[in-house]
């Protein structure tokens, strides 16, 4: 026997076009479960204890994979080819100009209207882990060459969910992966994520214009934006900003503080005190977007109810929004060449403070 059939997996439903979709669960000793679908990758539910042992699903989600495929939310999904915007939906590269997929006003939000988290991934035979494949063809959502993608999720015994990200290529093309779980560590499915403490280890963030392309770099100091030695998000959202009103809460990608190495190094944490739930965020990349669900109210959520606004909180590690029209180095750091392999290591810890 193989060791994907001994990774529990059930049948989710089918796709428009009567592709089946699954759903594979990752599991250990603390009782965490934690599910993820072929169908965009997805992180679909994250089962954790709280202080008092009761586990409770601390991600939002939607019911049905329809639901997910109608969404705009992208719930848990793996996004790809690039992450966050790309201002006008166009960018040069080598001298060419490339047109992209305008989904959101006139850029591209998240690899377009049928990017990675769309997909129906391939699953691998990974000794108890889980392994997605997809291809990527040339012009897809408007981007050259021809792109593999994989991405490997594995479930530690201390609650660490780590997502090892690899892709190569067969022409230069910009590429920036993420995963877009939206968690709320309360596990309570009508809360909103106002009394969760975050802590972010940057001191500079990305200010955007109204169509929420970086504008340019600002300091953290004396704003609301200054998550260094944590705050409640409720307390800073109401605080008045004019980037705060432009987005509608935080939707900002931060310019993490530099370890001086490549290795992943701890950016961020979240600790909610009823529950006494934390979440450790730990990545090897530079950027890290901040998103407090400003938009979700009425979206549809788990068992048909809608969601209410800032009903969880996105920690996106990846590039910066936009930074394949930025100017050297971060364009070319924005680019994936032949014989080059993109590489991410991203880990989402779930404990409980005593």
């Amino acid at each position: 026997m193989n060791s994907l059939a001994r990774l529990p997996s059930e049948p989710w439903g089918t796709l428009p076009g009567g592709d089946p979709v699954r759903l594979y669960t990752l599991r250990n000793a603390q009782g965490m479960k934690v599910t993820i679908s072929d169908l965009g990758a997805t992180l679909v539910s994250w089962f954790a204890p709280d202080r008092a042992g009761r586990l409770a699903d601390i991600l939002l989600g939607h019911d049905t994979p329809a639901a997910y495929c109608e969404a705009s939310t992208y719930m848990g999904g793996l996004i790809g080819r690039w992450a966050n915007r790309i201002g006008g939906a166009r960018f040069t590269l080598d001298g060419i100009d490339y047109t992209l997929d305008r989904n959101e006003k006139n850029n591209l939000l998240h690899g377009g209207a049928n990017g990675f988290h769309r997909a129906l991934w391939q699953v691998v035979d990974d000794r108890g882990a889980l392994t997605l494949r997809l291809d990527s063809p040339e012009g897809d959502g408007g981007f050259p060459g021809n792109v593999s993608v994989q991405v490997r999720y594995t479930l530690d015994e201390d609650g660490t969910l780590t997502l090892d990200y690899e892709a190569q290529t067969d022409a230069p093309t910009p590429l920036n992966l993420t995963s877009h779980p939206y968690f709320n560590l309360s596990g309570e499915p009508h809360s909103d994520i106002r009394g969760h403490v975050l802590t972010i280890d940057a001191d500079a963030f990305l200010e955007v214009d109204p169509q929420m392309i970086p504008l340019g770099v600002a300091d953290v100091s004396g704003s609301a934006f200054d998550f260094r030695h944590g705050a409640p998000l409720g307390a800073r959202l109401d605080w008045p900003h004019a980037q705060l009103a432009r987005a509608g809460g935080f939707d900002h990608c931060y310019r993490l503080r530099e370890s001086g190495g490549s290795a992943p190094r701890t950016v961020a944490s979240v600790y909610e005190p009823a529950s006494g739930r934390e979440l450790v965020v730990t990545t090897d990349q530079r950027g890290l977007q901040c998103y407090t669900g400003n938009y979700l109210e009425g979206m549809p959520g788990r068992h048909g109810t809608p969601c209410v606004r800032h009903a969880g909180l996105c920690l996106e590690a990846g590039g910066f929004p936009n930074q394949i029209n930025m100017g050297e180095p971060e364009h070319e750091a924005a680019v994936l060449r032949p014989g080059a392999t993109y590489r991410q290591v991203t880990q989402y810890r779930v404990g409980v403070r005593a």
